[in-house]
C-alpha cells in the first residue's frame, strides 16, 4: 500500500471505532446534555441537540471531508453530477432529518449517514487497491526500462544515461543487466532472459553478430554491443508508450458507460427530489399525513442506491486488468477497443512466411543424385560460398560447417540463374533449370516439387536436386485448432508463394481457404472482400510480420503482428504485438479479450439488476440506508473483485 491508501484505512479504522463507540454510549450522551442542562440552567433538549449533533459531526467529518470537498470542487467547475455529490446529498439529508428529530423532541439517527460515508469510502479503499495492483502487476511484468548504460570511457566503464547514448557507441551490458539499447553483439556469447517481453521463461541464446533488443537481461558473460538505435526509438521505449497509453483508447463499453453516468446522475437526483416531494403533496392534497419525514429518507437511501460508482470504477478497470494480464503473456494490446474488437473476432486471416512459417529456407530433400547426399551438399555450399542469398545460406546451414574458400575459385554469379564456381579443379554448376540448359547438363525435373529446387551439375553432367522450402513453425498446426476451439469460425491464409506450396502448408495445417501468388495489393483485395462479404457482426483479424503486411494490418478490423521483436513496423502497424513469433499467442490473446468482454457484462448486468430491485423496493419504502449502502459500495466492491480477475490469465 502506498501513503495514500495507508492514510485512508486509517481514516476508516478510527471512523469504526468512534462510531461504534457513539453508537453504544448514546445514552451517556443524554445524561451529560441532562447535566449540562441543570448545571447551565437551560433546558435538556436544547443542550442534547447539539451535543448529539457535534459528537456524531466528528467521525463524519473524518471519513467524509474529502467526498464533501469533491462535491464543492465539482459545483464549483460546473461539472456536479458525480457520485460525490450524491454521496454528499444522501448522507447531510440523513444528518438533517436526525437533527430535526432530536430539536423535535424524537432521537435522531445519526448512524446511517456516518456507515454510509464509512462503507463508501471502504469500498474506494479497496477499488484504489485493486488498480495499484494491476499498475504494479503491469510495472513488474514491464520493468524494462534501464537505468543506464554501460561506455568505455578512458578505458573505464562509467554509467550514462540511455538517452544520451548515440548510434554506433559501443557499450558493455555485464551480467545481471538489461540490454538498454537495441543493437548487434561485436564480442561475447550468452542467453538473454526474454521473459518481460514475450512471457517466455526459456532463454535466448546469442552469439557474436546477432541482433539484440533493448529490454532482455543477460544472464551470463560480458556482451560489447554496438548500438543500432537510439534509444527513444529502440524497442523498449516503444513498447512503455505503447502500454503507458493503451488506457487512452476507450471501448465502446467505457465510452457507453461514460456517457450513461453523464445522463444517468442528473436523472436520479431528479428522481430523488420528485419522490421526496410528489407523495407527500399528494397525500395533502387527499387530506392524509404527507409523510414528509418517511419520503425524504426513501429519497435518501434512493439517491445512495443510484451511485453510478460499481461501474463507473469496474468496467476501465476490467479493461485495464485485461492489458495488464495480456502483457504478462507477452501479447501487447494497444487499447481497451482493440480488446473489444478481438473479442468478437471470429474470422482470421494469415499471411504465410514469417506467421506460419519460419520465414527462414531449409534443405528439405535430395533427388535423382548418383551422389550421397552429403556430397551433394557440399559440393552445393562450396560453390555458394561466397554469395549470401538467402537459399545459399539454408545450403551453408545444411552443410554444417564454414566451406573452405581455398577450395573454390572462379564463383561467376548469374542474376536469374545461378552460381558458377570452380570446386576441387572441377567445374560446378548450382541453380535452376536455365543455368543447367546453359552448361548442357541433362536435368531431370523434381517429382515433388514443392519448394524451391536447386539443380547441381559437375563438368557439365548433371549431379541431382536439392528442394529447399520454408519450414512451418512447430506450433503452427496447434494453434489453428486452438483458434478453431475458442471459436473462430473461419482461417484463411494469403501468400505471394507458388499454388503448389501455398496448398501444402493450408492441407497441413487444417486452414480452410488459401488464396496464393498474391502481391501486397492483392492481399488488400482479398481481406476487403472477405469483410465485404461476412455475415454476422463477427470481425475480421489479420496476422502478418509487420513489415511487409502493413497496409493489410492497417485494412482488417485488428492487425495482430507476429515475430515482433524489434521490428518498428510491427509496432506501428498493427493493433495487438506479439512480442515472440509463436502462433499459439493469437488463440491466447483472443482467450483474454473474451474473458475480459466477459466480466464486464458480469459486471454491467450484476450492478445495474442489484441497483434496480433495490431503486424499487426503495420508492416503495422497503429498502432502508443499510440496504441501500450495499447497492452502493458492496456492489462496488464485488465488482472490483471481479475486474481484477482480467489480470489473471492462464494458457
Amino acid at each position: 500500500m502506498n501513503k495514500k491508501q495507508k492514510r485512508n484505512l486509517c481514516r476508516i479504522i478510527i471512523t469504526a471505532i468512534l462510531l461504534a463507540a457513539l453508537h453504544f454510549s448514546d445514552e451517556g450522551v443524554s445524561i451529560a446534555a441532562a447535566c449540562i442542562s441543570y448545571a447551565s440552567g437551560t433546558f435538556f433538549f436544547r443542550v442534547y441537540p447539539v451535543l448529539h449533533f457535534v459528537l456524531f459531526m466528528i467521525p463524519y467529518l473524518i471519513i467524509g471531508h474529502d467526498v464533501l470537498r469533491k462535491a464543492l470542487k465539482g459545483i464549483k467547475n460546473r461539472q456536479p453530477m458525480d457520485e460525490s455529490l450524491l454521496m454528499s446529498i444522501a448522507t447531510m439529508g440523513a444528518v438533517v432529518l436526525a437533527l430535526y428529530q432530536d430539536v423535535t423532541g424524537g432521537h435522531g439517527d445519526y448512524d446511517e449517514a456516518i456507515a454510509v460515508m464509512l462503507f463508501y469510502q471502504t469500498g474506494e479503499w479497496f477499488q484504489s487497491v485493486a488498480v495499484g495492483k494491476s499498475r504494479r502487476n503491469i510495472s513488474e511484468l514491464m520493468d524494462i526500462r534501464p537505468d543506464y548504460a554501460n561506455v568505455e570511457i578512458d578505458g573505464k566503464l562509467e554509467q550514462v544515461d540511455p538517452d544520451e547514448v548515440e548510434i554506433g557507441t559501443e557499450i558493455v551490458v555485464n551480467p545481471g543487466e538489461k540490454i538498454p539499447i537495441d543493437g548487434i553483439i561485436i564480442s561475447g556469447t550468452g542467453s538473454l532472459d526474454t521473459a518481460a517481453l514475450t512471457g517466455e521463461s526459456l532463454p535466448r541464446q546469442i552469439q557474436t553478430g546477432d541482433e539484440v533488443i533493448s529490454g532482455c537481461i543477460n544472464l551470463t558473460s560480458p556482451l560489447r554491443i554496438r548500438t543500432t538505435k537510439e534509444f527513444g526509438e529502440s524497442t523498449v521505449s516503444k513498447i512503455l508508450d505503447l502500454v503507458e497509453n493503451a488506457s487512452s483508447r476507450k471501448s465502446r463499453s467505457e465510452d457507453f458507460i461514460t456517457k450513461f453516468a453523464r445522463i444517468y446522475t442528473p436523472a436520479v437526483v431528479c428522481s430523488a427530489i420528485a419522490l421526496a416531494v410528489f407523495p407527500p403533496l399528494v397525500r395533502l392534497l387527499l387530506h392524509m399525513d404527507p409523510m414528509w419525514g418517511s419520503f425524504i429518507y426513501r429519497a435518501l437511501s434512493f439517491l445512495v442506491i443510484s451511485c453510478p460508482c460499481a461501474l463507473v470504477v469496474s468496467i476501465p478497470l476490467t479493461f485495464f486488468a485485461g492489458i495488464g494480464g495480456a502483457s504478462h503473456a507477452g501479447i501487447l494490446v494497444k487499447g481497451s477497443n482493440y480488446l473489444e474488437t478481438l473479442s468478437e473476432t471470429d474470422t482470421v486471416v494469415f499471411d504465410k512466411t514469417g506467421t506460419l512459417t519460419a520465414g527462414n529456407f531449409e534443405v528439405d530433400a535430395i533427388h535423382q543424385s548418383p551422389l550421397k547426399e552429403r556430397e551433394l551438399i557440399e559440393i552445393a555450399a562450396l560453390a555458394e560460398a561466397a554469395s549470401s542469398h538467402p537459399i545459399s545460406l539454408s545450403l551453408k546451414r545444411a552443410y554444417g560447417e564454414e566451406p573452405d574458400r581455398s577450395r573454390v575459385s572462379d564463383i561467376e554469379e548469374i542474376a536469374g540463374h545461378g552460381i558458377k564456381a570452380v570446386v576441387d579443379g572441377k567445374n560446378v554448376a548450382v541453380g535452376n533449370t536455365k543455368l543447367m540448359n546453359s552448361v548442357g547438363a541433362a536435368y531431370k525435373e523434381c517429382p515433388d516439387d514443392i519448394g524451391t529446387v536447386i539443380h547441381v551439375s559437375i563438368d557439365g553432367v548433371y549431379a541431382g536436386h536439392i528442394v529447399i522450402s520454408d519450414i512451418v513453425k512447430p506450433h503452427s498446426a496447434e494453434a489453428i485448432k486452438s483458434l478453431k476451439a475458442c471459436g473462430i469460425k473461419q482461417t484463411v491464409m494469403l501468400t505471394g508463394d507458388a499454388s503448389k506450396i501455398a496448398d501444402k502448408v493450408a492441407s497441413e495445417l487444417g486452414i480452410d481457404e488459401v488464396h496464393s501468388e498474391l502481391l501486397p495489393a492483392d492481399k488488400v483485395e482479398r481481406v476487403d472482400a472477405l469483410i465485404e462479404n461476412r455475415s454476422g457482426k463477427g470481425k475480421l483479424a489479420f496476422v502478418g510480420d509487420g513489415i511487409n503486411d502493413a497496409p493489410v494490418l492497417s485494412r482488417a478490423d485488428i492487425g495482430i503482428a507476429m515475430g515482433a521483436m524489434g521490428s518498428d513496423a510491427a509496432i506501428e502497424a498493427a493493433d495487438v504485438v506479439l512480442m515472440d513469433d509463436d502462433p499459439l499467442k493469437i488463440a491466447e490473446a483472443i482467450r483474454i479479450a473474451k474473458k475480459c468482454l466477459r466480466i464486464v457484462k458480469e459486471n454491467i448486468g450484476f450492478a445495474i439488476g442489484v441497483k434496480l430491485l433495490c431503486l424499487i423496493l426503495s420508492a416503495f419504502g422497503l429498502a432502508d440506508m443499510w440496504l441501500a449502502v450495499f447497492a452502493d459500495v458492496g456492489v462496488m466492491i464485488l465488482c472490483v473483485l471481479n475486474a481484477v480477475r482480467a489480470l489473471i490469465t492462464k494458457k
